[in-house]
């Protein structure tokens, strides 16, 4: 039962404020020790064998480690994460959201939609889910404010409609799920186009549900401006279309065939750099404050994965994934069973830890259960990418609900954030239950 005690306490250690970037390699290396030692003065060689064998556990780990720089899929998560902050800079999402409100402003929720929409495209563009919620929170929830919206619905929105990044092209959910999976990440990235627009359609049919029976949620917005309107549609175009055009030429060449999904990333970067030309907000300090936010986000996202991989490799050695593996396969309903208590237990694993380490201290357990029961490993890591969206909603660690917080004024409460999210929460299940029966069905 080591294996299992060794995963409790790392959840007890990231649950009391630990660094998760250090936690698992720290407590790999103690329960690696623990093991060494239970095995040894188990065989009568003392305190001298556990080190002999805690040693020769940890010779592999360089060999995983230079594995992991090796890894030519995870280049693209550098690659991904700098076009992703260039776009930012350049004030992309301000431009959206002006040109939305404009087009939908006037009809009854049209600003929510307008922030979904708004939260599609800088997925499919940017696909950093801090950035489009803290730019959302700063541009269209004044606005819904301002207008009398329902601060709980406005809340709800701009969360929900920044997570959409973990589930939208290019994501890098789905580059470390296709590593992990061992299947390709531009199938991942066009089988996950359908779930993604479902969930925007959902967004958007909740909205219009709620905005029409309950009237003053979310009354229409009338803005007054001096420009004509064929200026106004031309402004509202010249926003749109750049970034649509960089999304379908990145995301087209992957699915041509034309480009892998590294490369694809690459020309991503180049283009993000012509747009912040073209939309004249490029400069060299701009240029600069991106890399560095690149190798200070790529550093983290890397050092988790260190680290779970020592934990993965000690959990490993001390027996806890063939308890795991046991248990899962026999359970009743077999396929079933599985895929309902995997889903039930990464959810409720979304509550209290990051996607990352879900990614890489529990799906390699489960990937190889899933290939035995005869489940398609292509379509278990789409729903597994839909049930990993749900961790940046739910209470109490859930990202995007404190990138909010964060920006929010200061009438918004607490309180109206967890209010807000939770239908869309209900929404996010709602359709992971469909796709799970559709795809695994």
């Amino acid at each position: 039962m080591t294996g299992i005690v060794m995963f409790l306490a790392a959840l007890f250690m990231l649950a009391i404020g630990f660094s998760v970037a250090f936690t698992f390699g720290a407590i790999a290396v103690i329960f690696g020790l623990i093991g060494g030692m239970v095995e040894s003065f188990g065989d009568g060689n003392g305190f001298m064998g556990g080190l002999e064998i805690f040693k020769e556990t940890f010779n592999f780990m360089p060999y995983r480690i230079y594995s992991i720089m090796e890894n030519k899929i995870l280049i693209a998560v550098p690659l991904f994460v700098f076009m992703g902050i260039i776009l930012q800079k350049t004030k992309l999402a301000e431009r959206l959201l002006e040109s939305m409100a404009f087009l939908f402003g006037e009809i009854r929720g049209g600003v929510a939609i307008s922030t979904v929409l708004v939260g599609a495209l800088l997925a499919a563009s940017t696909g950093v889910v801090g950035a489009s919620v803290v730019a959302m929170g700063v541009m269209s929830l004044p606005v819904m404010l301002k207008y009398n919206y329902n601060k709980a619905l406005g809340c709800g929105t701009i969360c929900a409609s920044g997570t959409l990044g973990q589930i939208i092209p290019p994501s890098i959910v789905l580059i470390i799920l296709g590593d992990v999976f061992t299947v390709p990440v531009g199938d991942l990235f066009r089988e996950a186009i359908y779930p993604g627009l479902a969930l925007v359609g959902a967004y958007i049919a909740y909205i219009l549900i709620v905005s029409y029976v309950k009237k003053d949620y979310a009354p229409p917005v009338v803005v007054e401006s001096d420009m004509p309107k064929s200026k106004q549609i031309l402004n509202a175009i010249l926003a749109i279309l750049p970034p649509l055009v960089l999304v379908v030429l990145v995301l087209g060449s992957i699915f041509e065939g034309i480009a892998t999904p590294t490369e694809s990333s690459a020309f991503g970067c180049v283009g993000a750099i012509l747009l912040s030309v073209f939309y004249k907000t490029f400069s060299f300090k701009m240029l600069k404050e991106a890399l560095e936010e690149s190798v200070k986000t790529t550093a983290i996202v890397f050092t988790i994965l260190i680290g779970a991989t020592a934990f993965s490799m000690v959990f490993s050695y001390t027996g806890g994934d063939e308890i795991v593996e046991e248990v899962m396969s026999n359970l009743p309903g077999e396929k079933w069973g599985f895929i309902v208590l995997s889903m039930i237990t990464i959810f409720a694993l979304g509550f209290f830890i990051d996607f990352v380490e879900i990614s890489y201290i529990v799906l390699p357990i489960l990937a190889p259960i899933a290939v035995n029961l005869g489940i398609n490993p292509l379509y278990f890591a789409i729903v597994i990418a839909m049930n990993l969206q749900t961790s940046f909603l739910t209470p109490p660690f859930g990202f995007s609900l404190f990138y909010l917080k964060g920006v929010a004024p200061a009438e918004v409460k607490t309180s109206d954030i967890y209010r807000g999210v939770v239908p869309f929460i209900g929404l996010q299940i709602l359709v992971l239950i469909i796709f799970t029966i559709i795809l695994l069905g």
